[in-house]
This record gives structure tokens, sequence and C-alpha cells, in this order.
């Protein structure tokens, strides 16, 4: 879709569930279980293209279930066993491009944590809770690079200064459980940042924060992205979070991208109902306090309801008969502006 340079490059990237129907097993003659029969896989995320550049902030915006977390993981290829993807995942990093999901494993494990890093939601159950969080940072640092145990230690000591932990020498020696959860998920972000990747993915990074330090580590993040070149996938279903930080903004509905452009194009003119439903409900100084928010009626389909045309078409206003027989297509609205809604953009 763009011209520009490409770090990251997402290619009609689909990832199916099994179904497993459960009440179909039955016993042999011997009185053994026979497996339950297994049903036509579920499309979780379907047909997904985007690109990174190099130094750029793209937002993954969507509800829970949409497919975000699975699109990241799928970067990572750290997705769960049975479930299956196709397209191609192309990453750039300065010598002949790789398809992220076709390299053998032992290929990707050395680009995982190294040249791709992930924060993960929750830095509780991400961290070791029987470890020191430095040796923790020190083990992300030996298993790319040989280093012996003081250099290792020396480098976590470094990149929790980088994430600005105060007195980090003595705060290497802490378990997890002794620090705040700003203060983890610092840490988390400066394990996935000692080996300098190119590309940090960041999975909802303020979860469960409150907003002052949620404040706080997206100050860092902008930080951080600045001062090492860093491109960056963020993942969040908080609109505001995204505003701060992306260049450019993708939603997703139900596994399917709706619509992606700059944030500018995205916050000012939504081309989609589902976006420009997700902005309204957003309360600003100006709204009239005497009414109630404005909301999106009914609920995400599940995913099981496999639905023809339009993924939001039961959910949306605009809505007319050819948006339930057939997925409209991607069409650019703008330059570098794209929507999926015949309605909106005829």
């Amino acid at each position: 879709m763009e011209s520009v340079s490409l770090l990251v490059e997402l290619r009609q990237l689909s990832i199916e569930v099994p179904q497993v129907d459960v009440s179909a097993a039955s016993l042999t003659r011997t009185g053994q279980a026979e497996p339950p029969a297994v049903r036509a896989a579920l499309l979780a995320v379907s047909d997904v293209s985007f690109t990174i550049a190099p130094g750029e902030v793209l937002g993954l915006v969507g509800e829970s279930g949409s497919g975000k977390s699975l699109a990241s993981l799928a970067i990572m290829r750290l997705l769960p066993p049975g479930l299956r993807t196709s397209g191609e995942i192309w990453f750039h990093d300065g010598g002949p491009a790789r398809n992220l999901l076709a390299l053998p494993e032992e290929e990707m494990r050395g680009l995982r944590g190294s040249k791709i890093a992930m924060i993960f939601q929750e830095p509780m159950t991400a961290l070791n809770p029987v470890m020191r969080v430095g040796n923790q940072i020190a083990e992300a640092a030996s298993v790319h690079c040989s280093l012996t145990r003081k250099q290792a230690w020396d480098r976590a000591v470094q990149a929790m200064e980088d994430v600005a932990i105060p007195d980090p020498a003595r705060r290497a020696r802490d378990y997890p459980h002794q620090l705040s959860g700003g203060m983890r998920q610092r840490v988390m972000i400066a394990m996935a940042l000692v080996n300098r990747p190119q590309l940090l993915i960041a999975d909802e990074p303020t979860t469960a924060l409150d907003v002052t330090v949620q404040a706080q580590i997206l100050a860092l993040l902008g930080d951080l992205r600045e001062k090492f070149g860093l491109a960056m996938l963020l993942i969040s279903h908080d609109l505001a979070v995204v505003s701060q930080v992306a260049d450019r903004v993708a939603v997703l509905y139900l596994g399917h991208l709706l619509e992606l452009g700059s944030k500018a194009q995205i916050f000012r003119s939504p081309a989609h109902p589902y976006t420009g439903g997700l902005m309204a409900a957003v309360p600003t100084l100006t709204s009239d306090r005497t009414q109630p928010l404005r909301t999106i009626e009914g609920t995400v389909p599940p995913l099981g309801a496999q639905l023809p045309g339009c993924p939001f078409d039961p959910r949306c206003y605009l809505r007319v008969p050819p948006c339930a027989l057939s997925l409209p297509r991607l069409a650019e609205v703008e330059p570098g502006h794209w929507a999926r809604c015949p309605v909106l953009n005829p």
C-alpha cells in the first residue's frame, strides 16, 4: 500500500482456530472414548495486510476478540499449538527480506528477542516470580550475545537505567513482587530493549496502570523510540493511548481490517462507521454532560458466526442490503487512507 521503505510487511495474514465438537465424543465397544469430532476451523484473523516502516509507530486498535494479540503473536511466531496461519510476514532488516512464517525455528529463535521484541500485557504473569529482575534481563541479553555473567548483569543494569528506574543497581536485585506495577512494566520494557531490537511489539502496555503511571510509560516509550530509532506495533483498545503515540492506525473488527490510515486521517475523518462509532463514544471537554455517551448498539458477533458480508453489518446504522452479502473491498479513500465501507466511500 505504501512506497516508503519497510521494516515489516504483513500480506494477507489469516489465522485459523480449530473447532472441536466435544458433544460428538462417544464410547467404543471396549469402553474407550473416541476422539471428539473436529469441525471446520474458524478464522480469527482474516486476510489482514499492513506495513510498518523503520522508526514508525503503528497503532492496532479494536475490541477484545478482534484478533490484535493473535496478529502480534503471529509476527513473533508464538501462536498456541493447533492454530494455523496463511499469508506472509516479511521482515526487512537490512539483508535479504525474510518471510517469518516460513523460517526454520532455529533462525526465528535468533530473531525473537534480538531483532523483534515484545512487551506482554501483564508483567506480573510474564515475569518469573522467584528470579531477581536483573537476572531475568541479563538472561535475555546472554541468550543472544556471548557475554560473561558480569557483562550480562552490567547490561541489565544499564537497560534498567535506560527505562528510568531509580537506583537500577539496587533494584536489579529485587523480585517482581517487590516492585510497583509501573516499575514491573519498566522492567518488561528493559528486557525487551536490552538487545536493541528494530521492532518492538507493545501489547496493551498500560493495562491495569493508573492514569499517572500510564502517562509516564507512554512518555518513556516515546523517548526510547527517539533514542534508539525503534519501530513499534502498539496494540490497544484505548484510543487516547493510540492518539498519543501512533503515527498510523489500523482498526480491526472480528479479525478483519476495516480501516487504515495516518493518525490525523483516522481521528479527524474516520471513513468507516465502526471507527466513527469508537470516536463518538469518547467524551470530550465539550460533551453535553446532561446526555448519556453515545454507544455502538449491539455486541460483537461470536467468532463462529462467520458472516459472509461486512462483519460490522449487524450493528451498523448505515448498512444496506449488499453489506450482508459480501465483504466490501478495502478501498483507498485518499492517499494512504484505506477503508472497507462502500456506503461512506461510494
